[in-house]
């Protein structure tokens, strides 16, 4: 059964035919450029005019002169490596406490079974329906005074890596990606000899590689974009991450050297999509095909 496009296919046969297609879909693919890449650009060069340039109006497309010393201003003057450090630390962190524990929560509700696991993971679900507001306040308290140990996780590392590894999107993405592993390929690894953990480790995980990867990609980005939480554990400045140097530091900077500053600060970002970029394609697909 063939299915019905908008250009049909005697159409594309016929010169004037493809030259309208191929002529209408450059212009898209190239609108859609322009409109994703600008904005890029603005920022980029932005940092490279002067003070009086930047706010002129109307806008110069193109610098007059090219200033590079924004970027290396806000490098000394906003001290981003340290902030940079303390992003990586935090990122880091929360990262590989959320891949070992959503791994391990998923896993057990998937392919344990244990006793009221339906019951459990439906509570996990619901935490999805609160508003992330409505959590910042008890989240904070209980970072503030720690139940039962009586300690304080403010300034730390810890009062952001703990609250990310309570990710229940993430856990159900793994779990349902763990579903789909068949069942026959477990019991083979039972038969051979290996243990639970042998399996998760040794079977299940280089399976999972295409969703690790975007559970990875998502979490990164979460903790790395975050500027409310972070705001609220850290009152230390020389601790904050970059989310939040940039706004506390940003009162008696330049423009310019801000919009460098950011332009910095979004490197790391776009390098992990553009390295990872195919892992994110694999993690969805894989997503919706059974194994």
């Amino acid at each position: 059964m063939s299915t019905r496009t908008l250009i049909s296919p005697l159409a594309l046969a016929r010169p004037r035919g493809r030259a309208v297609y191929w002529t209408v879909f450059g212009g898209v693919v190239l609108l859609f450029t322009l409109a994703f890449l600008f904005p890029v650009y603005w920022m980029v060069t932005g940092a490279m005019k002067s003070p009086d340039e930047v706010t002129r109006t109307p806008p110069t497309l193109l610098p007059q002169q090219w200033h590079l010393g924004g970027y290396t201003d806000a490098w000394d003057l906003m001290d981003l490596p340290t902030h940079l450090w303390n992003t990586v630390v935090q990122a880091t962190g929360a990262w590989l406490l959320q891949l070992v524990f959503c791994t391990a929560a998923a896993y057990a509700l998937s392919k344990l079974k244990p006793a009221f696991g339906k019951v459990i993971l439906g509570g996990i679900l619901a935490t999805l329906m609160v508003p992330a507001q409505a959590l910042v306040v008890p989240k904070y308290l209980t970072v503030a005074d720690l139940p039962v140990l009586h300690t304080g996780l403010l300034n730390s590392p810890l009062g952001i890596w703990l609250p990310a590894v309570a990710n229940a999107f993430n856990l159900y993405l793994l779990k349902r990606f763990f579903d789909q592993i068949p069942r026959d390929v477990l019991e083979a690894a039972e038969i051979d000899g290996a243990g639970r953990l042998r399996t998760l480790w040794s079977i299940v995980l280089p399976m999972s590689r295409p969703v690790l990867g975007v559970v990875s990609i998502f979490a990164l980005v979460a903790v790395w974009q975050d500027f409310l939480w972070p705001l609220m554990v850290f009152s230390d400045t020389d601790k904050q991450p970059i989310s939040v140097a940039l706004v506390q530091l940003s009162q008696n900077i330049q423009l310019t050297v801000l919009i460098a500053a950011m332009v910095i600060a979004s490197i790391p970002m776009v390098v992990m999509f553009l390295v990872f970029q195919r892992h994110i394609i694999a993690g969805i697909s894989a997503g919706s095909t059974k194994g």
